[in-house]
């Protein structure tokens, strides 16, 4: 009878060491392309919701109408475009204005086609919200709609025809305006809106 052989123990110590270093490897490996696959997926959904944001306001500004609103059944306010304190929320940062083009087929719903519209930095959160009626009762809650998480600042700037200036318009409207927008992962954000405005004659340096 041939004499069999078969591994020894240092063979099979070798094998079962090799294996393990083959699994981990694979192992690290898998999870890297899964890591890497969520971490495209939170980018992308990150990007989605930064353009569906900015659609959103640029629907918005620019359809800007020339028409001052009443806020809790006050009188109403003598500029087209409101910030800080002349908003929905007093404590936030944030600008309010009206705009046209708010669709309502065959006059069906009981409401106007022009729309009170303001952005408000609540928390880490920008909001877009509006009221149903224009001009707001006192107790009159507006709708709220969660646009931008995770920003941490909201600035807005307004271009007159000659230059970008922090001051509101006082009698028209901006030929445009930027928001700049502070996220905690993405940095600084800057977009820049036209606004059927008109140019203030006075203004200098050129800087659009």
């Amino acid at each position: 009878m041939s004499k069999q052989r078969g591994f020894t123990l240092l063979e099979v110590l070798i094998a079962i060491v090799l294996f393990s270093l083959i699994s981990l490897s694979s192992v690290k490996i898998l999870t890297t392309i899964i890591d890497s696959s969520e971490q495209g997926k939170l980018h992308s959904d990150r990007l989605s919701e930064l353009q569906r944001a900015f659609l959103v306001m640029e629907r918005d500004f620019i359809q800007i109408t020339r028409r001052s609103v009443r806020l809790n059944g006050d009188a109403p306010l003598k500029s087209f475009i409101h910030t800080n304190e002349s908003t929905y929320s007093s404590n936030t940062h944030g600008i309010a204005f009206v705009r046209q083009g708010w669709r309502n087929p065959g006059l069906m719903l009981p409401r106007s086609d022009v729309q009170a519209v303001a952005y408000q930095l609540e928390e880490d959160t920008l909001n877009r919200m509006h009221y149903v009626f224009v001009d707001a009762v006192a107790g009159d809650e507006p709708k709220i709609r969660p646009l931008i998480s995770g920003v941490e600042k909201v600035d807005f700037e307004f271009f007159n025809g000659k230059k970008w200036v922090k001051d509101l318009p006082e009698e028209d409207l901006p030929l445009a305006i930027a928001i700049d927008i502070e996220l905690n992962d993405l940095g600084l954000i800057r977009r820049q809106f036209l606004v059927p405005g008109l140019a203030d004659p006075k203004a200098e340096d050129d800087q659009f």
